[in-house]
């Protein structure tokens, strides 16, 4: 017996409980398979707007003095990539060298032994070396800094620059701005050295730098060094011993007014504009450290040093006719230097920061000063350290007439 069609259950048109849940199922996944779509959509049009973002203030930030040249070292280091570059033996290379170094030398830091190591490695290593004679004028008008540095710049390259100058912010020109190193010293050491070396002059001879200063009466050049501190003479007090931090700081007019602006200022361009700041009391140090991160310029610095036959040259610069003030007066003058000497502080702790990650693992100095070792100062050596007698002795010895706390 045959069913009737009209009958049979697939041709009916009164539909099932079953038919209807099927049918909402099929709807409500036709509808959340198109939420991804869409998802995707939005996330991709967010993507594009972030990229487009991204590439205008790139170029916006490059149009206005930015630097793309870090694009270019990276690509220099990286070099044309392949596969066997990828999958092979990696291909040693070398990072990209500063080929502008510039070393705004502090006076009586020890820079005239260092300028002397330039000129056997400049010859050694083929790079210009640039040293200014004028030393004295570090301060410059807006219009002589230009100059000065457009001169720089156009120097061949690689080359490094000396002078006696305070800190020059090229890109504030909108120049390419050179990596900066210098060294500095313990101020109250510092200006002693300098006090004695302007009135005597070093082992170059004595009669040579009294003809230099024809403008220098007696009484000034004979001065006791204690009066000139105790009775406030312009020379032993501030804006005069005020002396490092402004090489740091710049040209601005406050940078050369002792106080916490331009303290913070230095030490701020240290920390963006310096590749190195040593300090003169681990001379060695600075410069194998130099040597580790300016190879190109610093190579085989240390057997120069060492060798007998710099040390011939090099004990020419030691001044002359020095002796140490008394307890009082050093207390007097500890107290005007203060915040020389928390820049000083920082530039070592900062110095050996880097000594530690280098991995250098040499004898550090002891702690930095304060006020305590002035108690005991009277019972240590009688005369202080010169910017160059650490060609003399041992750099562990070189600054012994201080007691450390």
């Amino acid at each position: 017996m045959m069913k009737n069609s009209s009958g049979s259950p697939l041709h009916s048109n009164h539909q099932t409980p079953n038919h209807i849940r099927e049918r909402h199922k099929s709807r409500k996944s036709g509808f959340f398979s198109a939420l991804p779509l869409r998802a995707s959509l939005r996330g991709y049009g967010f993507c594009m707007a972030a990229l487009f973002l991204f590439c205008f203030g790139s170029l916006f930030y490059q149009l206005n003095g930015g630097a793309p040249q870090i694009l270019q070292d990276i690509r220099h280091y990286l070099g044309e990539s392949t596969y066997l570059d990828d999958h092979g033996h990696p291909v040693p290379r070398a990072l990209p060298f500063p080929s502008q170094v510039v070393y705004n030398r502090v006076g009586k830091c020890g820079s005239r032994t260092v300028v002397i190591l330039l000129r056997l490695l400049a010859e050694k290593h083929q790079f210009n070396l640039v040293s200014s004679d004028i030393h004295n004028k570090t301060r410059l008008t807006k219009h002589e800094q230009v100059d000065l540095m457009k001169n720089i710049s156009k120097i061949p390259q690689p080359f490094l620059y000396t002078r006696h100058v305070h800190f020059l912010n090229f890109t504030r020109f909108r120049i390419n701005q050179p990596v900066y190193i210098n060294i500095i010293r313990d101020p109250i050491n510092r200006f002693l050295s300098n006090y004695f070396f302007r009135r005597f002059g070093d082992w170059r001879g004595e009669q040579n730098h009294l003809i230099r200063t024809p403008g220098m009466k007696d009484d000034e050049r004979y001065l006791d060094i204690n009066v000139c501190i105790l009775e406030n003479y312009p020379e032993c007090s501030n804006p005069r011993v005020f002396y490092i931090i402004p090489y740091f700081c710049g040209q601005h007019p406050q940078c050369r007014e002792p106080g916490v602006w331009a303290l913070e200022r230095a030490k701020q361009n240290v920390l963006e504009n310096y590749l190195l700041v040593g300090i003169l009391e681990e001379l060695e140090d600075v410069l194998l450290m130099l040597e580790r991160l300016l190879p190109h310029y610093f190579s085989g610095v240390l057997d120069i040093y060492k060798s007998p036959e710099y040390k011939k040259v090099g004990n020419l610069t030691g001044t002359v006719r020095k002796h140490t003030p008394t307890l009082e007066a050093l207390q007097v003058l500890y107290h005007r230097m203060r915040y020389e000497y928390d820049f000083y502080n920082f530039i070592r702790d900062q110095f050996h920061l880097t000594k530690k990650k280098i991995g250098l693992k040499s004898a550090s100095q002891p702690p930095a000063y304060s006020s305590a070792f002035l108690r005991e100062l009277t019972l240590r050596t009688p005369k202080p350290l010169d910017e160059d007698e650490e060609l003399e002795s041992d750099l562990e010895d070189a600054n012994s007439w201080l007691v450390h706390p």
